[in-house]
């Protein structure tokens, strides 16, 4: 372990994101421990399993977390329960799994001594319906599923344990990351679902018209932004990670086209509540922070994403 390492806990490790993030800490030479739920699929860190430390348990009993975090410095908190369609079936269930469990963490930290917490929040439920766009760090936060209702409310906890206690932190709204790693079968993640689809010869559907747009960033450079706003020294605070460029389902469609050279048969079925029509994030308070911009366009990103899923290496 290099002089300047840090010992570091990644909530949510064996995750798509979670994994891309422990994979870039170890490529700086981090001492990395890894906490997911038992019977976890390893898949994800198969290929540097040797070098991390995996600890299993239930994020929501604090027996367990408070085992993972000993002797830890640098908490990534990538847990979630739910995702926003999901979410709005059982809301007790989302407040109680995600915003209780993340303030048990956060009093957990403290009694650890965990010098910084870094949240993963979703630039793409927090902010509602934008009034503009794309979204800066400042625009008003009026979620419309409950997803995005308990990832707010984390983000003022961690804000209050700041104020309170100086406990240090990086918040991340992240936009639509996509990339190896992600499940094909789940119903959050557009491109690797649709890609999921077209691998096995099913029809793709759209909920509405095709024309929501989102804002797509490719995983490595979320994690890369991740790890730099986690380990270079920077006021506490929210962060964007987007691509800044919004893309339609129509257009997503037509690019993963182009990519696979596949026909792809396209159901549209009645819009959802819970999806704004437009979603796309300003990331220039990132960049002026480290300089950070994406460095993967959409096209790249996805030729990569199917490349992984056609060389068989998808372990989900």
């Amino acid at each position: 372990m290099k002089d300047d390492a840090m010992k570091c806990l990644v909530l949510g490790g064996c995750g798509f994101i979670g994994s891309h993030v422990v994979e870039r800490l170890l490529r700086d030479g981090h001492d990395v421990r890894v906490f997911d739920k038992s019977n976890v699929d390893e898949s994800n860190i198969a290929s540097f399993r040797d070098r991390v430390s995996l600890v299993t348990g239930d994020f929501t009993n604090v027996v367990d977390v408070y085992a993972a975090l000993e002797g830890i410095e640098l908490v990534f908190h990538f847990v979630g329960t739910t995702v926003p369609q999901t979410s709005m079936e059982n809301l007790a269930y989302d407040i109680e799994t995600n915003v209780m469990a993340s303030v048990r963490l956060l009093e957990a930290c403290l009694k650890n001594d965990v010098r910084r917490i870094v949240f993963s929040s979703s630039g793409g439920t927090v902010y509602g319906i934008p009034q503009k766009t794309p979204i800066t760090e400042d625009h008003p936060n009026n979620p419309i599923c409950s997803y995005g209702v308990t990832k707010l409310a984390v983000e003022k906890y961690i804000a209050l344990f700041n104020r309170l206690h100086g406990l240090d932190y990086r918040i991340i709204r992240y936009a639509n990351p996509y990339g190896p790693r992600q499940r094909i079968h789940a119903s959050q993640g557009a491109v690797a679902v649709f890609l999921g689809r077209v691998l096995e010869d099913k029809p793709v559907t759209i909920w509405g018209d095709g024309t929501v747009k989102r804002d797509y960033i490719y995983v490595q450079d979320a994690a890369e932004a991740t790890v730099r706003l986690a380990m270079e020294e920077h006021p506490a605070g929210i962060y964007n990670v987007g691509s800044g460029r919004a893309v339609s389902l129509n257009e997503l469609i037509e690019t993963i086209k182009k990519v696979t050279g596949r026909k792809i048969r396209v159901d549209y079925t009645e819009a959802r509540k819970i999806d704004v029509p437009v979603n796309v994030l300003a990331v220039g308070k990132i960049s002026a922070a480290l300089g950070w911009r994406p460095e993967t366009d959409l096209e790249s990103g996805i030729r990569r994403t199917w490349e992984w899923l056609t060389t068989g290496k998808q372990g989900q």
